[in-house]
């Protein structure tokens, strides 16, 4: 058997397992199963993939796409582009893991967005692994694009108390890369003025549990496009089935 899994934390809102299950069964890959890994942190990560010889391949979600990189062998130039990975080919050596990191996020989020793409201004919410997928692609667009974090340090992002009407009207689309609004915690929702929100908005939130998010539902009701993080999903995880199962 070769066992296939999801390293993060919280994992409650995952599909991946039922996912790449069903994905295994579409592709008749009958020696192939799927777990969820909920981790707190990767303190001995390393020695973990060594022990469980029969893993051959991980995908990373939050918080940990940035931070797992150092724990790599090689990188994707995708990935090291982006600055995160999200899906992990493992190669044993005589026993010993060679880990390969790539960022299937790209891919996902690009298919993902409407085309054709009228816009050329966005919003980011978030600054973590997520978000560096997003503005890989927003870069490769030519999309003229800020981030919006809590993080003061960095000059470069915008603090949440500075998105005002101004900058609502001049930044057409919004995408939300941060967990907020994801299953359990349905309620909570990034803090932006939604009333200047309108039917000229893109609201993309990279959250697919729940399907209709408090930041979607907000957009959608003084006017603008929503679409959720489903797609992105799909289509990521086909790029990660292809990774594992290459070579």
């Amino acid at each position: 058997m070769r066992r296939f899994g999801l390293v993060g934390n919280p994992l409650t809102h995952s599909w991946s397992e039922i996912y790449f299950c069903e994905l295994f069964r579409k592709h008749g890959l009958s020696d192939c199963t799927y777990e969820l890994f909920p981790k707190a942190s990767l303190t001995g990560f390393r020695r973990w993939i060594h022990a469980e010889q029969d893993l051959a391949g991980l995908n990373i979600t939050i918080p940990f796409k940035v931070a797992v990189m150092k724990e790599l062998d090689e990188i994707d130039p995708v990935a090291s582009g982006s600055g995160a990975v999200n899906t992990i080919k493992i190669i044993r050596k005589q026993g010993v893991p060679w880990l390969k990191g790539f960022n299937t996020d790209v891919d996902g989020f690009r298919g993902s967005l409407p085309n054709p793409f009228p816009h050329q201004r966005a919003l980011i919410l978030g600054s973590g692994g997520a978000s560096k997928s997003v503005a890989y692609v927003f870069r490769e667009m030519g999309i003229d694009f800020r981030t919006v974090s809590r993080n003061t340090g960095n000059m470069e992002n915008l603090t949440y108390d500075l998105i005002n009407r101004q900058i609502m009207e001049y930044y057409t689309v919004i995408v939300n890369t941060t967990p907020l609004g994801m299953y359990p915690e349905t309620e909570s929702s990034p803090k932006i003025p939604y009333k200047d929100i309108s039917p000229q908005h893109l609201l993309i939130d990279l959250i697919y549990n729940p399907e209709e998010t408090m930041f979607l539902k907000s957009g959608k009701a003084h006017g603008a496009q929503t679409n959720n993080g489903l797609k992105m999903l799909q289509i990521q995880a086909e790029k990660a089935l292809s990774i594992f199962t290459s070579g």
